[in-house]
C-alpha cells in the first residue's frame, strides 16, 4: 500500500502545494456538502446521502478531469483557445434567449438525457481568460500597437462579459476586471487599458437602459434590490442575517463537524452561503483555514509566474489564479456581510456540478504550468552540470 501510495506521489509532478490545496478543498468540500444537505434533502424527499455520493461522484469526476488536464502540456490550451472562445459565444446567446429560467435568471442550458443544468457562463471564464492570455503572450512585439494588440482583446472581452451580465452581473464584473489586470501584467499600454474599463463603463450604461425594454434578461430590479439593500439595512437581507447567525455560533473553535443549526434555516447552505457553515461548524480557525488556503494557492500561483519562461504560462496561471482566489474571497465577503450578495460559488468546496468541472480544468492547467516549469528548470540544471572527466 505504501508503495502505490509513493508511486502516485512521485507521478504527480509540478508544485505539490497546489495538489495537497486541492486535495484538502476537497475533502472539506465532502464534509460540508454533506452536513448542510438535509433540509435540501428532505424538501426533495431525498437522503442527505444521495446527495453526497451525487458530490462525491462530481469531487472524484472532477479530481480526474484536474488530472488529465496536468497531463496535457499548457501550450495546447493556447491553440484550443480560439475555438473555445467561438463556442462560447452562441452558448450565452442560447442561454440568454432559451435557457430554463431558475431563481429568476436564464444561466443554464439544460442537456437532454441526462436531464442536468449547464452553467455557460462558468466555461466563458476558462475560455475567455485563456484566449487573453494567448494573445497577450502571442503580441509581446506589439504590445503598444492599438490595431495588432488591443482589438483582438477588448472585442472580446466586451463581448462575452456583455453576454454574462444581464443574467450574472457578478461573474462578468469578476472576468472583466481579471482581464484588465492580466493586461495590466502582460505590459498593455495603459491608455489602452484604461479605454478598456471605459468602455465597460458604457457597456454597463447600456445595459441599464436596454433593461427596460427586456426586463426578463436584464436583471436589472435584482441588482437594484440587492445594493439598495445593502446599503440600507446595516443587519442585511435574511440570507445574510442567518449567515452571521452561523459564523456567531461557530465561536473559536466550531460546534462541530454536521453539528450545524443554521443550515436548516439558511438558503443555499450548500452553494452560496457554505462558508457560514464552515465557520459553524470549524469555527474561526477553520474560517481563517480556509482563508489561508486560497490565499496560498494565489501565492504559488505568482510563484509560478516568476519562474515561467513563456509568456503564456505566465498570464495564464496569473488569469486562472486571480480568478480563483478573487471569487474565493467574494463569495466570503458576502457571508461576512462586506458586499451585496452575489451568486458566486466558493470555489473548490461548494457543491455544483458545472462550477465543479471548469474549477477541476482551471486547477489543471496551473498544475501543467507548473510541472513543465519544473521540467524545464531541472533540464536546465543539467545542462550547466559539468560532466566528470574519467
Amino acid at each position: 500500500m505504501a508503495t502505490v501510495g509513493a508511486r502516485i506521489l512521485a507521478e504527480l509532478r509540478g508544485d505539490r502545494v497546489v495538489w495537497a490545496i486541492v486535495l484538502l478543498l476537497a475533502v472539506l468540500s465532502l464534509l460540508t456538502v454533506y452536513s448542510s444537505t438535509g433540509t435540501l434533502a428532505y424538501r426533495n424527499n431525498m437522503s442527505p446521502e444521495g446527495y453526497l455520493i451525487q458530490h462525491f461522484v462530481f469531487i472524484a469526476g472532477g479530481l480526474f478531469i484536474t488530472y488529465i488536464c496536468y497531463l496535457l502540456h499548457y501550450q495546447r490550451y493556447s491553440r484550443f483557445a480560439p475555438y473555445l472562445l467561438l463556442l462560447c459565444v452562441p452558448l450565452l446567446l442560447y442561454t440568454l434567449a432559451l435557457g430554463p429560467e431558475i431563481n429568476n435568471a436564464r444561466r443554464w442550458i439544460m442537456i437532454p438525457v441526462i436531464n442536468k443544468t449547464f452553467q455557460t457562463s462558468d466555461f466563458a471564464k476558462l475560455a475567455l481568460i485563456v484566449y487573453v492570455a494567448r494573445v497577450i503572450s502571442a503580441k509581446q512585439e506589439y504590445i503598444k500597437e492599438f490595431k495588432e494588440a488591443f482589438l483582438p482583446i477588448i472585442v472580446p472581452v466586451l463581448i462575452v462579459c456583455g453576454l454574462i451580465a444581464p443574467a450574472d452581473l457578478s461573474t462578468a464584473s469578476l472576468l472583466f476586471f481579471t482581464c484588465v489586470l492580466m493586461m495590466f501584467i502582460g505590459r498593455v499600454a495603459l491608455k489602452y487599458i484604461g479605454l478598456l474599463l471605459l468602455l465597460g463603463v458604457v457597456l454597463f450604461a447600456f445595459l441599464i437602459v436596454a433593461a427596460e425594454f427586456a426586463p426578463d434578461i436584464i436583471r436589472l430590479d435584482t441588482w437594484t434590490s440587492r445594493v439598495n439593500e445593502f446599503a440600507n439595512n446595516p443587519l442585511g437581507g435574511d440570507q445574510v442575517q442567518q449567515s452571521k447567525i452561523a459564523i456567531a455560533r461557530g465561536g473559536i473553535f466550531g460546534e462541530g463537524p454536521g453539528d450545524s443549526i443554521q443550515r436548516n434555516s439558511l438558503p443555499a447552505a450548500y452553494s452560496d452561503f457554505i462558508y457560514a457553515i464552515i465557520v459553524e461548524e470549524y469555527g474561526l480557525l477553520g474560517g481563517i483555514a480556509v482563508i489561508g488556503l486560497y490565499l496560498l494557492l494565489f501565492m504559488r500561483c505568482v510563484k509560478l509566474i516568476t519562474k515561467s519562461d513563456k509568456a503564456f504560462g505566465a498570464i495564464v496561471v496569473f488569469g486562472l489564479g486571480l480568478i480563483l482566489t478573487v471569487q474565493a474571497f467574494a463569495n466570503i465577503a458576502v457571508a461576512v456581510h462586506l458586499v451585496p450578495v452575489t451568486g458566486l460559488t466558493l470555489p473548490l468546496i461548494s457543491m455544483g456540478g458545472t462550477s465543479v468541472l471548469f474549477t477541476s480544468i482551471m486547477v489543471g492547467i496551473i498544475l501543467s504550468v507548473s510541472k513543465y516549469i519544473e521540467q524545464s528548470n531541472l533540464n536546465n540544471l543539467m545542462d550547466e552540470t559539468p560532466v566528470q572527466g574519467n
